[in-house]
């Protein structure tokens, strides 16, 4: 009883920091959370956690992607303001601001294959039921963004910036700096968390894209409900960097190989070997993902989601993320220009690939 007063008591101290938070205390000094408690609350979450949503996949609407508030049209032509803030990473990306209060980060560079491979990535994960975060293609004029920038400068001195992926991040309350594959094990379906058929289609769905990216960082574990006492009702773990996707995975993370490069993708086999049901993932220097194996379940779940896809929203979906502006193979330029037909033949024949597998 003791430990329980103690425990609401710290936690209502920290909670007091945030007048807007709907659990605003009184409090002169208000004291940090305890470490063992800010642990004990994550671990907690992971177990109640989700990684896929209920959805109607047939209905997504792949051009356009979420439609929620601040999404952008296809295309749009976006104003903002540069904003003077380091990301971390190599890809390159700044800060920019829409109106008064608007901050979004937006990655951009016509060499830079995350602009093009998040986009699809993110999208399709959406489609699916998969949390992600909502990435949108388009074009910035900035205001204010450094001389050094590539892109068009305009008489006004903005700066005509194109292609770029524009990000909103998936709502919801963060509940620490994310999570490696191996706690996706530690969720557990008794105590209300995803059933392993979810969390085995989520690692096979990571497979299937080849996210070679897989560090912590690029997990995010997300509170998307209250937050009572610190404690999560909702609490959702999810991919939040799919920039290192549709190629093949790297022991380096680089560039060329390992983002929307449709020559390595295709050649990429789902699965480790012809029988044994281990999707076929190396890990990078990075990783905390490594061929995972795969239940019946798991491989039936994700095949059955894919399956529902149809080759005009596959069409949308490549369509929508400019594929045509990535060579077939980004280090050979000598490979020419994609059409977005080719990606959904190669979609369709790794797709099949999961269809026609039997997990023992």
């Amino acid at each position: 009883m003791m430990r329980a007063i103690a425990f609401a008591a710290t936690m209502s101290a920290v909670l007091s920091l945030s007048a807007a938070s709907p659990f605003a205390r009184a409090a002169k000094q208000p004291s940090p959370a305890d470490p063992k408690d800010s642990k004990e609350i994550r671990a907690e979450a992971i177990r109640r956690a989700q990684v896929w949503l209920p959805t109607n996949v047939a209905t997504k609407d792949l051009s356009r992607g979420p439609d929620e508030s601040g999404a952008f049209e296809p295309g749009a032509v976006v104003r903002c303001d540069y904003v003077a803030k380091k990301f971390p990473g190599h890809t390159p990306k700044f800060a920019c601001l829409i109106g008064a209060d608007d901050e979004v980060k937006v990655k951009y560079g016509w060499s830079n294959g995350e602009v093009i491979a998040e986009v699809a990535a993110a999208r399709l994960l959406w489609a699916l039921g998969f949390p992600a975060d909502s990435m949108y293609s388009a074009k910035v004029i900035c205001h204010g963004c450094p001389e050094t920038m590539a892109g068009v400068r305009k008489a006004d001195g903005d700066l005509l910036v194109d292609p770029v992926a524009i990000e909103r991040k998936y709502p919801g309350h963060e509940l620490g700096s994310g999570w490696s594959w191996k706690e996706l094990d530690s969720v557990s379906e008794e105590d209300g968390g995803a059933p392993r058929s979810q969390r085995d289609a989520l690692k096979l769905l990571a497979a299937f894209i080849q996210h070679t990216d897989s560090k912590t960082d690029q997990q995010r574990l997300v509170c998307r409900g209250d937050k009572a006492d610190g404690a999560c009702d909702r609490p959702v773990m999810m991919i939040s960097d799919l920039g290192k996707t549709f190629g093949r995975a790297s022991f380096s993370n680089s560039d060329a190989p390992s983002s929307m490069n449709l020559r390595a993708w295709s050649q990429t086999p789902v699965w480790k070997s012809d029988t044994a049901c281990v999707a076929n993932l190396p890990k990078s220097f990075s990783g905390t993902l490594k061929d995972p194996g795969i239940s019946e379940a798991g491989r039936a779940f994700l095949s059955e989601l894919l399956m529902q896809l149809s080759d005009a929203q596959l069409q949308d979906l490549f369509t929508g993320a400019r594929v045509h502006l990535r060579p077939r193979s980004p280090d050979d330029g000598r490979t020419g220009f994609p059409t977005a037909q080719e990606w959904v033949a190669a979609f369709k024949a790794k797709r099949t690939e999961i269809a026609q597998r039997r997990c023992a």
